[in-house]
């Protein structure tokens, strides 16, 4: 739970012949928003919204993108946080107001890429910026490459999570030295 389930995962999982539960969502909508049972031959989509939850798949302007297109999930319902504690700039700028519910209800901001697909169900794409998860931890690169560059004698970085045969992300980082 917690996050999407890739697909070369669950196709192990089907080699047992089982099913499971795909349960996804942020920690800003109380651990998991959306579920899917998934049974043997299934895609692993993340499926549909839990009870008091709303997903939208909204493109740039915040409008529904239609079925079958690719756009940013947000969520939305009883179980979203309030914001987040002693940061109002990030606060305002991940939790927006609901254009779709009544007047009060606020929307949470993913930054995953997802899409309805013509099961009704969710479709988990990836995120929409550099910030990857391992072992259910946020990790920005971008804070990784930065650090990186500011030691000595580092001209420069890029930081990456690249999935190995077990299904793993290690994080690797690329330097660049300076001359001299």
């Amino acid at each position: 739970g917690g996050e999407a389930m890739p697909y070369g995962l669950w196709t192990k999982f089907q080699a047992f012949n089982c099913n499971a539960w795909n349960m996804y969502g942020p920690t800003e909508t109380t651990i998991w928003s959306t579920v899917k049972h998934l049974q043997h031959g299934s895609l692993p989509t993340i499926g549909n919204p839990i009870s008091n939850t709303q997903a939208f798949v909204l493109d740039s302007f915040l409008q529904p993108v239609p079925i079958g297109a690719e756009g940013e999930l947000w969520i939305a319902g009883d179980g979203l946080a309030w914001g987040y504690l002693h940061q109002p700039g990030k606060t305002a700028e991940r939790f927006l107001p609901c254009p779709f519910g009544p007047a009060g209800v606020r929307m949470y901001r993913t930054g995953d890429r997802a899409l309805w697909n013509t099961n009704g169900e969710l479709e988990f794409l990836g995120r929409i910026d550099d910030q990857v998860k391992i072992r259910g931890f946020r990790i920005e690169l971008g804070e990784i490459e930065t650090a990186i560059s500011r030691l000595p004698n580092v001209l420069g970085a890029v930081a990456m999570a690249i999935e190995n045969e077990a299904g793993s992300r290690p994080l690797f980082a690329y330097v660049s030295r300076k001359q001299g």
